[in-house]
């Protein structure tokens, strides 16, 4: 007894002092919200700090809808990730937002992002946010596109491809105010986007024509990209069942990702816009199809879902198709100076002199 008398307070558990309860967790801050409704068309506001929003088409334009212009837009927020908006749905002034990089580094060259979500929502986070920073350590600007979606009533085909369109010509137009190089402006788009990218990178001369009158402030300024990045795309204006429309002899070099038999709907979409520009021996048309990789959003075995954007998936090398991008983006010149002319400038040029035949 005496023992256990001398052992108990070495064996038995201490007494724990009383705790003061944690001090309760502020809110999030800063978190971004739609703007207000008002008897004024709606005015986008931005998704990331220092966001320069501008609409693409003036107030009373044709291309807008005037029983729903002045409509919010609806964000859906990460449940995980307090600030972070995921998508952005139910949009009738279409915008650009450009966020610029430090004189320092700035290459003058700027990548207009077009996000997916299947026409149905528009996933900004993954596939335009996120890339901001990203772009901005290599020195290029960046500009996230809010086009209209077919959930809301637009034609993906007319509607959508006019928001990507009059985007390149407006980022093009203020050029000189955001310090950019006019000959390095281009676009990259994901799924849905990329269906987008691919139509803009065809059929700009048209969308010029029927937009230059002297009533149009951006009269003169073509839609043309200086470059398209086409990611796990959508159907192309080369797709079967379409009529394909002729390829302009300055068509733009273009960036092709997609997974191979996992994503075999996308490959194929992306292999026949490949096809069609290698059937006219346009320079500068890379294209990489990963064995490993699923659409993002397609179920995985073990029942989570593939991501997208920038995400590591798994530690494949699809993960590192951004890279790939990084690469070719600087082996066409598009990572020098501003003002300097660029290899895909010059092979362009000289592709276009080129007799059809030798093509």
């Amino acid at each position: 007894m005496l023992l256990l008398a001398a052992l108990g307070p070495v064996c038995g558990r201490a007494q724990e002092p009383a705790r003061t309860p944690l001090p309760t967790l502020p809110a999030p801050l800063d978190v971004p919200k739609p703007g207000a409704a008002t008897d004024a068309p709606y005015a986008p506001q931005p998704i990331l700090p220092g966001g320069v929003v501008v609409p693409l088409f003036p107030p009373g334009s044709p291309y807008l809808k005037m029983d729903r212009i002045r409509e919010p837009e609806k964000y859906n927020m990460s449940g995980a990730v307090p600030g972070r908006i995921a998508s952005i749905v139910n949009i009738h002034n279409p915008s650009i937002e450009f966020h610029p990089v430090d004189r320092g580094i700035n290459t003058g060259a700027a990548v207009i992002l077009a996000a997916g979500g299947g026409h149905n929502t528009l996933n900004v986070g993954g596939e335009a946010a996120d890339f901001v920073p990203f772009f901005y350590n290599y020195g290029v600007n960046t500009v996230i596109l809010r086009n209209r979606l077919r959930r809301d009533g637009y034609n993906p085909q007319t509607d959508e491809v006019y928001d990507i369109q009059q985007a390149v010509r407006m980022v093009r137009a203020y050029a000189k105010e955001w310090n950019l190089d006019p000959n390095k402006i281009g676009v990259m788009g994901f799924s849905a986007g990329a269906e987008l990218v691919a139509a803009a990178a065809v059929l700009y001369d048209d969308f010029d024509q029927k937009n230059n009158g002297a009533g149009d402030p951006l009269a003169g300024v073509t839609s043309r990209p200086d470059f398209a990045g086409i990611i796990y795309p959508g159907p192309s204006p080369f797709a079967r069942n379409r009529t394909a429309p002729p390829i302009p002899r300055n068509v733009p070099p273009a960036f092709i990702v997609c997974g191979g038999s996992g994503d075999r709907v996308h490959a194929v979409w992306a292999i026949e816009y490949f096809s069609a520009m290698l059937a006219m021996s346009v320079p500068n048309i890379e294209m990489h199809i990963y064995g490993v990789g699923r659409h993002p959003g397609d179920p995985l075995p073990d029942g989570s879902h593939q991501s997208g954007g920038l995400t590591d998936r798994n530690d494949t090398p699809y993960g590192t198709w951004q890279f790939r991008f990084i690469d070719w983006f600087r082996d066409l010149g598009f990572l020098q100076k501003p003002g300097v002319e660029t290899k895909a400038a010059k092979d362009v040029a000289t592709f276009v002199t080129q007799p059809a035949a030798r093509r």
